[in-house]
């Protein structure tokens, strides 16, 4: 049985009836969910070593700080890491099964898995999705090639490069990379260099904010600094705000004396159910 053309045409690639469906909902008078905007600052750098990544930690619902002291920076494999810019469980559920993708394809060929692998299974997830699936995410490790560092967008694209920025605070963190970084940074430098481009987009965006965490990727060892620096530290009190008993003068006082009376009715079964209990 053949189909006809329009049968045709839907069966091949993308399927964009709900597209259609939104269109005339929306011409009804619906008005469709907006996003919610995010905010982060997430970074990385190249060195003659590695990588070093780097993020804040403020997580936003709107205007609300829901979550002062978020993990941004997550776990893919020994030799790599992966910042996450967007909705939190969409960057921490998707890493996670590029996670077990990478743990199984080590264990098939017995070899260290490279970080461009990693960026394929990324970007062709999230291609997938077209966008819908809010994962900004920042892929750095170390293998056979050298320090790898890419730049991954939520509809699939990537870029690689020695140094990136992703996240709302990205434009006050790559103003820093682009005055400071040289291809001889050493690792204590990128460290303080990446420490400055987060603390940029903290003190420039306000969806960014709280602490900063660093992860160093070398080729025989990872350091995670979790709470590396707390950029945003609470203020104390210089005053003391206790005040001696009379200071405020009392005008008139009065007290009531209450009294509190309870009786309680017992169950009573009957033909029809039960009542129940009363209290006065």
């Amino acid at each position: 049985m053949k189909l006809d053309l329009a049968q045709e045409e839907t069966a091949k690639g993308f399927n964009f009836d709900n597209c259609r469906r939104n269109t005339i909902l929306e011409k009804q008078g619906l008005t469709t969910p907006k996003a919610i905007k995010t905010g982060t600052t997430i970074v990385g750098i190249t060195y003659k070593d590695g990588v070093i990544l780097g993020a804040d930690t403020r997580a936003t619902e709107g205007p609300i700080v829901a979550d002062k002291n978020c993990e941004k920076i997550h776990f893919l494999a020994k030799n790599m890491y992966c910042c996450g810019a967007g909705t939190a469980a969409d960057t921490e559920m998707t890493t996670n099964m590029i996670a077990s993708q990478l743990e199984l394809l080590r264990l098939n060929t017995g070899r260290v898995v490279p970080v461009r692998t990693a960026n394929t299974l990324l970007k062709q997830m999230l291609f997938r999705y077209q966008g819908h699936i809010s994962a900004a995410l920042v892929l750095g490790g170390v293998d056979s090639s050298g320090p790898q560092l890419f730049c991954i967008h939520p509809h699939g694209s990537t870029f690689k490069g020695p140094y990136v920025t992703m996240g709302s605070g990205s434009l006050a963190a790559m103003s820093v990379f682009e005055a400071r970084w040289h291809p001889e940074i050493t690792e204590e430098e990128g460290k303080k260099l990446v420490r400055d481009a987060i603390a940029a987009g903290v003190f420039n965006d306000l969806g960014s904010g709280s602490n900063i965490d660093l992860c160093v990727i070398k080729k025989d060892s990872t350091n995670y600094l979790r709470g590396y620096e707390y950029a945003n530290v609470k203020g104390e009190r210089t005053l003391n705000y206790d005040f001696k008993r009379g200071t405020t003068a009392v005008l008139k006082s009065r007290v009531h004396k209450l009294v509190i009376s309870e009786t309680v009715q017992p169950i009573v079964a009957s033909g029809s159910g039960v009542t129940a209990m009363d209290t006065a």
